[in-house]
């Protein structure tokens, strides 16, 4: 693929896009043989939602991404909806005559004849024995089907050590349905959740299930349930994720949380339908996500020309006990390291109202990372993808009297598309011991904050003007002091693997 296919406006340089065309949904995300796989809800034939398609990428670094031949195509069960991939060690499956391969369990979605948007939606099989470079359909799907349920999709499947079994979570319109199988072809029912706990504001989509230590003991592991929500007209948010904390007794979840409870993975608005990766080595020992860099309210309308959507960048996730009780966070992933080129580095410096420490930084692809306490500063934070009058770009910013992180972008550049797309909003975030940390990644059309370590997370595109490329570091109403700020610039992805890229996971780890 030539450089200069990746110049586009707006085309992000260090996260994952498609090279042409429509992009959604992250699917079937495995680790096998040194490559983590991302396939992804695909339409080859435009740049707007349609009949959808997986594509497929391999990465050795997460960073780095090599595009594949498109993987699984509609045939006549339906069209291609969500998924995972898990790798079949012992060939419970029998495809693989002993050996390990890969198989994907996916949505067959096959519209219904005379009706708008309805769809017959059944969970079906393909499998690889060529480390994921070519499928062949299961000449049995579909193999689970339940004509009762509405928006039946979404399937993420793994091995259940201690049962020996498969167990699948998907999606059914307002909770989640579990299943086993001893063969990934014949499954039973075995319960379900979600009906009356969390967020109802829209249809239940993407869900992922897997189970971490609390604060890194081992010892002390919860199950966490990601489930995404579909846009609905009266929430000005749109589609958004959110998670549940608790256990899973191998035959469905139980919340450990009141069930008027929501918590949500990201506050932002364009993190939507994330899930994680399948079968990273245990020596690694990380649980990666990644999630679809848009939001169903506007996805379709978004300024780009000849590709649509972007990833966020990868993240781990960890859970940690907090005064509330148990929560996720988020923090980036080590190997986005490998694209550092340092341009500031300060310490102990304080900055009053007015002065910018930032002045002479220019630059579209930026990391910035900073520890501030706010001593008696009314408000302080970021203006990204600056103009040189100093008016329009995207203001990252803390107000110290309310304790609230806010995001506009409302004069971010291009915001006429769609009339919700230009939007003030935030969420609390307390001090930490008197002080904030805030983690940025700035690409050519998006901003991802870290906030407090990944306690708090606001993901949002963003498409700036061509001639934005000034960053500025404001201060109103006082002073603050900036324990350490540091900022570097990020080489573009399409120049090649650095020298000495950051892969923490590599060979092949038997489950």
């Amino acid at each position: 693929m030539k450089q200069t296919q990746f110049k586009e406006p707006f085309r992000p340089q260090y996260h994952f896009s498609p090279p042409a065309n429509w992009m959604n949904d992250p699917n079937g995300m495995v680790y096998f043989q040194g490559e983590y796989h991302l396939f992804y809800q695909y339409h080859p034939d435009g740049t707007t939602w349609g009949p959808m398609y997986w594509g497929h990428a391999v990465s050795t670094d997460l960073v780095h991404w090599e595009h594949l031949p498109v993987a699984l195509y509609p045939d006549h069960n339906g069209y291609i909806f969500s998924g995972s991939v898990v790798v079949d060690w012992h060939d419970t499956s029998g495809f693989f005559g002993g050996n390990a391969g890969l198989v994907a369990v996916f949505t067959h979605s096959e519209p219904i004849p005379n009706t708008v948007n309805l769809y017959k939606q059944r969970q079906s099989l393909a499998y690889s024995s060529d480390s994921g470079r070519s499928w062949t359909m299961y000449e049995g799907n579909p193999v689970l089907s339940d004509d009762k349920q509405v928006d039946f999709r979404d399937p993420k499947v793994f091995w259940h050590r201690g049962l020996k079994q498969w167990v699948m979570v998907l999606a059914a319109g307002d909770h989640c349905r579990f299943y086993a199988s001893p063969d990934l072809k014949e499954w039973e029912f075995t319960g379900e959740f979600g009906k009356h706990e969390g967020s109802h504001d829209g249809v239940w989509e993407c869900p992922d299930l897997f189970e971490l230590p609390v604060d890194g003991d081992q010892e002390r592991k919860k199950w966490v349930l990601i489930v995404s929500i579909g846009d609905h007209q009266d929430h000005e948010e749109g589609s958004r994720t959110q998670y549940f904390i608790g256990e899973f007794d191998g035959r469905t979840f139980h919340s450990e949380n009141p069930a008027d409870a929501v918590l949500w993975l990201d506050h932002g608005r364009d993190n939507y339908a994330g899930v994680t990766w399948s079968d990273v080595p245990e020596r690694d020992g990380r649980r990666i996500f990644i999630g679809w860099m848009s939001n169903w309210k506007y996805a379709n309308y978004t300024p780009t020309s000849t590709w649509r959507s972007a990833m966020t960048i990868p993240r781990v996730l960890t859970l940690r006990e907090e005064a509330e009780g148990s929560r996720l966070f988020q923090a980036p992933a080590a190997e986005l390291k490998s694209l550092r080129e340092t341009l500031l580095s300060r310490s102990n410096l304080w900055v009053e109202t007015g002065e910018n420490p930032l002045n002479n930084i220019r630059g579209k692809s930026l990391e910035i990372i900073a520890e501030i306490e706010p001593d008696d500063a009314a408000r302080f934070g970021f203006r990204i993808h600056g103009s040189k009058q100093g008016e329009d770009g995207t203001v990252i910013s803390y107000d110290c009297f309310n304790r609230r992180l806010m995001l506009d972008r409302r004069r971010s550049g291009v915001v006429d598309f769609h009339e919700q797309f230009g939007c003030l909003h935030g969420e609390r975030l307390e001090p930490v011991n008197g002080r904030l940390k805030l983690h940025l990644f700035i690409d050519w059309c998006s901003v991802e904050l870290f906030a407090n370590d990944g306690k708090l997370v606001i993901t949002d595109l963003i498409f700036p003007l061509s001639d934005c490329d000034r960053l500025e570091w404001c201060v109103t109403g006082g002073r603050i002091k900036l324990h350490s700020l540091e900022v570097y610039g990020l080489r573009t992805i399409y120049a090649g693997p650095a020298a000495s890229p950051v892969c923490l996971a590599s060979g092949v780890e038997e489950e």
